[in-house]
C-alpha cells in the first residue's frame, strides 16, 4: 500500500470515529481551521496540511470521546465553526471520498466473491444485483456485439473529428476527461501519441478515460453495442458512455465515484482486474477485498459510488472498455 493510500485509510479512520462522536460532515467541512486547506491543490505542502487536517479531526474524536450529540456540536462551533464559512475542500479527492455519505454494510456483508454468472434473467438480477449494491459479471453480456472487432485506438481516433469538443478539451461536465497517472490534458492529446506508445509494450505506458458528449460519435458506438440483455426494458440506460482505454500495467489508481448511479463496465478488448474494497465504515462487517478478473466478453455491474476500486491492465494489449450507468 503507498503512503496516499496509508493517508486516505488513516483520515478516514479519524473522520469516521468524529462522526460516530456526533459531528457532522458539514460541522467538520465547516471548522475554520479547514479553511486553508484549499490550497493543497496548488501547494508542495498539502500532504503535510493533509495530515494536520487529520490530527485536527482526531483531536476533535478524542476531545469529545465521552461527550453527548449536543456537546460535539458545541465543541465544534467553539473550533470555529460559523454559519458564513464555505467548505474549501469538496473537490479535493481525499477529502471529498471522507464527506460521502456513509454506506449500508449490506452491500458487501455476505459477499465472499462476486458472482460470475451466465443466463441472467431479468427477475433475478433486479431481486439480487441491480439496486442492492452487491456486484457481478456477466460473462456473456456482449453477446451479439460488434464492439470486440471493432474498437482499437485507430478506431477512436478516426471517429472523433478535429474539432469534437471531446478532442479540444472542451464541453464542460458532459465532456470529461480523466488522465489518470499521465501527463495527457485532452483526448486530443492522446491521439497525437506516437504509434510505438499505443500498445503500451514499448514506452511509457497509460491509461486515460473520457466520457462521451459527441452525438455523432455516439451514434455510431450504439451501432456496435446494445443495451446488456439483463438490464428490464423499463430500466434506463443513461445516453452518455464512457470509455477508458490504456496499455498493460497500468490503470486507475483506487478511488471512488460520485456519479450517483450504478453502472454497467464492459470490457470489450482486453484483460483488466478490478479491486473492490468495501468502504471504511464496513471493514469490521465485510472483511473481504476482492480482485475480480474481466477477461474480452466479461461486463461488470458495480455500484462505484459504494465500493472503492482501482483497475489494472494485464497480458500485453490495449485495453479498451465501455460502460454506462442506470437507474
Amino acid at each position: 500500500m503507498n503512503s496516499d493510500e496509508n493517508l486516505r485509510r488513516d483520515f478516514d479512520s479519524l473522520y469516521l470515529r468524529a462522526r460516530s462522536l456526533g459531528l457532522t460532515a458539514e460541522e467538520i467541512c465547516q471548522i475554520r481551521n479547514v479553511q486553508n486547506i484549499d490550497e493543497w491543490k496548488r501547494s508542495k505542502w498539502r500532504v503535510a496540511l493533509y495530515l494536520s487536517f487529520a490530527m485536527l479531526v482526531a483531536a476533535v474524536a478524542v476531545g469529545i470521546k465521552a461527550a453527548t450529540n449536543t456537546d460535539a456540536r458545541w465543541f465544534a462551533l467553539r473550533m470555529g465553526y460559523g454559519q458564513e464559512d464555505q467548505c474549501l475542500v469538496e473537490n479535493y479527492e481525499p477529502i471529498a471520498d471522507a464527506m460521502r455519505p456513509v454506506v449500508d454494510c449490506g452491500i458487501c456483508r455476505d459477499v465472499s466473491s462476486v458472482d460470475r454468472v451466465t443466463n441472467l434473467t431479468h427477475e433475478v438480477f433486479m431481486q439480487k444485483y441491480a439496486f442492492t449494491g452487491r456486484p457481478v459479471v456477466v460473462t456473456d453480456g456482449m453477446n451479439g456485439w460488434t464492439a470486440p472487432e471493432k474498437f482499437s485506438f485507430t478506431f477512436f481516433k478516426t471517429l472523433y473529428k478535429p474539432d469534437s469538443p471531446n478532442v479540444v478539451g472542451e464541453g464542460g461536465d458532459e465532456c470529461q476527461f480523466f488522465p489518470y497517472r499521465t501527463s495527457f490534458e485532452t483526448l486530443g492529446e492522446v491521439f497525437k501519441m506516437p504509434k510505438e506508445m499505443r500498445d503500451g509494450v514499448t514506452g511509457k505506458p497509460w491509461y486515460i478515460g473520457w466520457s462521451n458528449c459527441d452525438p455523432a460519435v455516439g451514434n455510431v458506438l450504439r451501432k456496435h453495442y446494445k443495451k446488456p440483455y439483463f438490464l428490464p426494458e423499463d430500466v434506463e440506460s443513461s445516453k452518455t458512455d464512457w470509455i477508458f482505454m490504456g496499455s498493460p500495467n497500468y490503470g486507475a489508481h483506487m478511488h471512488i465515484d460520485a456519479v450517483g448511479r450504478v453502472s454497467w463496465q464492459a470490457q470489450v478488448i482486453g484483460t483488466k482486474v478490478w479491486k473492490l474494497v468495501p468502504p471504511p465504515e464496513c471493514w469490521y462487517e465485510c472483511p473481504h477485498q476482492h480482485d475480480v478478473l474481466l477477461n474480452t466478453g466479461d461486463i461488470l455491474v458495480v455500484d462505484t459510488n459504494k465500493w472503492f476500486h482501482s483497475t489494472l491492465i494485464l497480458n500485453n494489449s490495449l485495453s479498451i472498455t465501455i460502460g454506462s450507468e442506470f437507474e
